[in-house]
């Protein structure tokens, strides 16, 4: 494929993410000594508000029928199926296994991502094949392999159904009941599966007591280039750099690997690269990858710590490190700390 002008822009705020994110890390190599001072690190607290397109507030009746939606199985083909399957807020928004299962049960390639944080995402997706949260919103109703949704008679039904014409009415009033004010339903309340509150977070405030020193020692060989390197792809403030990298997985030397991105975009330095995901909540998410390959954190680092496995069309980004064993504790207990306390949640009533 040609690299034209379009794609040249397209990526401009990938790499403009990148570069802020690692002038954040050059700059604070100048502060790493223990303890701390959260002050030296503000780059990483998340922004005070949720963005969203302009012609879509997430208002609170938005809000409630996006949530309806999210979590009614009876959207999908056959009535077993919903959003909420595949992104779970018992499974930290994803749904705790290696890869996702699908219409009747299918196991599909590539794990659910989870979507805690995904507002702030400038492209959506393991392969980034959508930009905003309205853009993928319908992807996994159409895709016969997930919800497999009949779209004539999904919306003929909702449309039929007194509670949710009324509920569409109140959210976008005038706009009708169609994909485009469901996409824009579903997007409102994904902004809400949002938050800044761990105790990294807290420690960023100004609680200096929040990390104990090993999550604070966790967090210098993540940003230090001679360790863990970690902030060079997961950048400042949501740990992600937006891009797309080749890592190395096993999973990559199979016969007919998933090229990923590649698959979007035809440039050779894409093939086996997927988008970087965000640290935030990590904990609750496991396993890891979007092959689902990695069942703990530990596992995670000891991958980047070989430098990868498959070093074909590897990133630039990937090296083999060289961490002692307290290294990686302290790595894990500093990824730890990047998981926020859970919070009680209260499913929607759906209509009748």
């Amino acid at each position: 494929m040609r690299f034209n002008h379009c794609f040249k822009l397209a990526l401009v705020p990938v790499l403009a993410s990148a570069l802020i994110g690692a002038a954040h890390a050059q700059s604070n190599e100048k502060n790493l000594t223990l303890p701390l001072n959260p002050a030296d690190f503000q780059a990483w607290r998340m922004p005070a508000h949720v963005p969203h397109p302009a012609d879509n507030e997430p208002t609170p009746v938005r809000v409630e029928l996006g949530k309806m939606l999210f979590f009614d199985s009876r959207l999908s083909r056959d009535g077993t199926v919903s959003c909420a399957s595949c992104h779970n807020p018992m499974y930290g928004w994803s749904d705790g296994q290696p890869t996702a299962r699908g219409f009747h049960g299918i196991v599909l390639g590539r794990a659910s991502p989870s979507v805690y944080n995904t507002a702030y995402n400038t492209i959506q997706m393991w392969d980034g094949r959508a930009k905003t949260l309205e853009d993928q919103a319908m992807g996994p109703l159409k895709e016969s392999k997930e919800m497999y949704a009949d779209f004539e008679r999904l919306f003929a039904w909702l449309n039929g159904n007194a509670g949710y014409r009324q509920a569409f009415e109140r959210a976008y009033p005038g706009e009708g009941v169609n994909e485009k004010t469901a996409s824009k339903a579903i997007a409102s309340f994904e902004r809400t599966i949002a938050g800044g509150d761990s105790r990294f977070d807290r420690w960023l405030a100004g609680d200096g007591a929040a990390l104990t020193l090993q999550e604070q020692r966790g967090f210098v060989v993540f940003l230090s280039k001679d360790k863990g390197n970690c902030a060079a792809c997961h950048t400042a403030p949501n740990f992600t750099d937006n891009g797309f990298h080749n890592v190395g997985l096993t999973s990559y030397g199979a016969a007919n690997p998933d090229l990923g991105r590649y698959n979007q975009r035809a440039l050779p330095a894409l093939k086996g690269a997927f988008k970087t995901p965000s640290l935030r909540n990590i904990e609750a998410t496991a396993p890891y990858f979007h092959d689902g390959s990695a069942a703990t954190l530990m596992q995670v680092v000891e991958h980047y710590e070989r430098g990868g496995d498959v070093k074909t069309n590897l990133s630039p980004d990937m090296k083999q490190l060289a961490l002692t064993k307290q290294d990686k504790d302290d790595l894990v207990a500093f990824m730890q700390a990047l998981t926020a306390p859970s919070k009680l949640f209260v499913l929607p009533e759906l209509p009748r």
